[in-house]
């Protein structure tokens, strides 16, 4: 028995809302294509794409010195804020990473248009793992016919074509439903005297409370490799240490810091932003170590 009337009529309108909204930020939320016009630069998309221009370059297997031109295609990778971290780093800051175990690894014969980014989503390994598993640095670029270690086992599968992503809440981060525990707000934070609520999930780290305008003081001296909008995670300031940590500062309301700055321990990298749902001050904190999260409370400070 087909049922028609009004409800089926809301029913049908709303679901196609649903499928139309999807479609429209399936750009922002899945790997996607460009096409460069004239002016563009790879720093003018990576801002259009709230994502840094090194995983352009890497998604793109483009090196410095390569130049885009009017036509070409590039792909849009899925923001990722563990590659960005990785490729923000300096070259060989990132070639300590721990590797797989021994057996755990396989050789894997480049093909024409393949890139790091595309092989490690192949093997399902954080692009920082590829880098490190083959002693590479954040500008590495590959060549057809080269081989490269990758994870044992087969290639993940890839997910259909039709497939219509979920639109991710960008008002929360990743793992927002999967509170752990709370820190330890004696330690030195970003900002003054936190409640400080660990966050597990696809990227680990914490959220710390604020005070409406609070400066964000940097907690570890460093260079200042990233700063700018990043998809998911609203203002975000790169720090990397001299070890090669990197201290991700994200959700700011204002940022106080170039890329180049160097800063010191209690330098203002920003303003502390607000919580989309709520409206209270808070700031989001994370440390990568060789690209991969670490526990900021174990981050070195100073």
């Amino acid at each position: 028995m087909i049922v028609t009337g009004k409800k089926t009529r809301k029913s049908v309108k709303y679901l196609c809302t649903v499928i139309l909204a999807a479609a429209a930020y399936l750009p922002l939320f899945a790997d996607s294509s460009y096409t460069v016009q004239r002016g563009d630069t790879l720093y003018s998309i990576s801002r259009k794409y709230q994502l840094t221009v090194a995983e352009l370059r890497t998604a793109n297997n483009l090196s410095d010195s390569d130049v885009i031109k009017a036509g070409q295609k590039l792909v849009i990778p899925s923001a990722d804020i563990s590659n960005a971290a990785a490729l923000s780093a300096t070259p060989d800051a990132d070639s300590s990473a721990g590797k797989p175990e021994t057996g755990t690894t396989k050789t894997y014969i480049v093909q024409k248009g393949d890139t790091l980014y595309g092989i490690a989503r192949k093997y399902d390994m954080k692009l920082a793992e590829l880098l490190s598993l083959n002693s590479m640095g954040s500008d590495a670029v590959i060549k057809a016919g080269q081989k490269i270690a990758v994870a044992g086992g087969t290639p993940a599968e890839t997910p259909p074509k039709d497939t219509v992503p979920v639109k991710p809440d960008s008002s929360k981060n990743p793992g927002d439903d999967d509170i752990a525990r709370t820190g330890d707000s004696s330690l030195m934070w970003p900002v003054e005297n936190p409640n400080v609520t660990y966050v597990k999930g696809k990227v680990s780290g914490v959220e710390l409370s604020a005070k409406k305008g609070e400066q964000v003081k940097s907690i570890r001296a460093g260079t200042v490799m990233y700063t700018g909008m990043y998809r998911g995670y609203g203002n975000v300031v790169f720090v990397e240490s001299k070890t090669g940590l990197i201290y991700a500062y994200s959700w700011l309301g204002s940022v106080s810091v170039r890329k180049g700055d160097y800063v010191v321990c209690g330098d203002t990298v920003g303003t502390a932003g607000k919580d989309p749902d709520t409206g209270s001050p808070r700031l989001s904190f994370m440390v990568f170590k060789n690209g991969m999260p670490m526990d900021p409370a174990e981050a070195p400070r100073g």
